[in-house]
């Protein structure tokens, strides 16, 4: 188990005006989403020129004085200049689960703008950490082909183990996990409702595997609930997987206010001053 950095110094002290003290904490992948992941790559797409377009749902019951009325304001999506591209927060509405936490974002690329069908998809979870989506979503924004693989899937585990995670031992072609065996990495089989333009998907037969696509999540104990998860549809481009997984694995550290309880005692982490 991971110390902090200054274990002397309890997370609240030293709080400033205005919210929680900031930490600098590692590893990345255990570090959560500061309960920002909205803002966090909201803001990402607003600086890469992505539109987006929103819709203000309400309720207003009678005999309600105006300032009381339900309000509801829901950003459906953020769509790339040559629309090859969309991201969408889907918390707000119904989202459905990976490995029972809710999906948060759900990010999609078509071959052609005369599509109307998504190639493939991507989707994040809450706790997914920030940095992680934001740089998925750079290399996607700078290809202009966000639906052609340009590489096969070992650049994913290079990446990885590029910064130290470990091969599977019986799945050392498809699977790694974090020197913890907490986060872990995996080629195969995606979960139902994850969206695909292979035609395969359509025609598999219930007790068949599909098209193989790669999987990530944090599992801070054996059994015990997920921290997050990302799931990513067979035709996503290896590419863009490895982007994801060379940020959430990195070493640097990253700063947060806001510390999943599940893993605060596994963190290093050293005041922001």
């Amino acid at each position: 188990m991971e110390a902090p950095l200054y274990p002397d110094v309890p997370p609240t002290s030293s709080t400033p005006l205005g919210g929680p003290p900031a930490f600098w904490v590692g590893p990345r992948h255990l570090a959560g989403d500061d309960g920002r992941l909205y803002d966090v790559v909201a803001d990402t797409l607003a600086g890469l020129g992505w539109t987006s377009l929103t819709i203000v749902r309400g309720r207003h019951e009678p005999d309600e004085a105006p300032e009381d009325r339900q309000v509801l304001r829901s950003t459906v999506l953020h769509i790339s200049p040559d629309t090859l591209c969309w991201a969408q927060w889907v918390l707000a509405d119904e989202p459905f689960h990976l490995g029972e936490v809710p999906v948060a974002w759900q990010i999609s690329a078509r071959a052609e703008a005369s599509s109307p069908l998504a190639q493939w998809s991507a989707y994040f979870t809450t706790d997914v950490p920030g940095e992680a989506v934001t740089d998925f979503l750079f290399a996607l924004d700078a290809s202009d082909q966000p639906a052609v693989p340009l590489t096969g899937p070992e650049l994913v585990l290079d990446t990885v183990a590029a910064h130290g995670w470990l091969p599977d031992s019986d799945r050392p072609q498809a699977a790694a996990t974090d020197p913890t065996f907490t986060s872990h990495l995996r080629l195969g089989e995606v979960p139902p409702l994850i969206q695909d333009a292979d035609p395969q998907t359509l025609v598999v037969e219930a007790d068949e595997a599909g098209p193989a696509g790669w999987q990530a999540w944090a599992e801070p104990m054996l059994g015990a609930p997920f921290l997050w998860a990302a799931s990513f549809a067979a035709s996503c481009p290896p590419q863009l997987v490895a982007a994801f997984m060379a940020s959430l694995s990195s070493t640097a550290p990253v700063l947060r206010r806001v510390l999943p309880e599940a893993t605060r005692d596994r963190l290093l982490r050293a005041p922001a001053i």
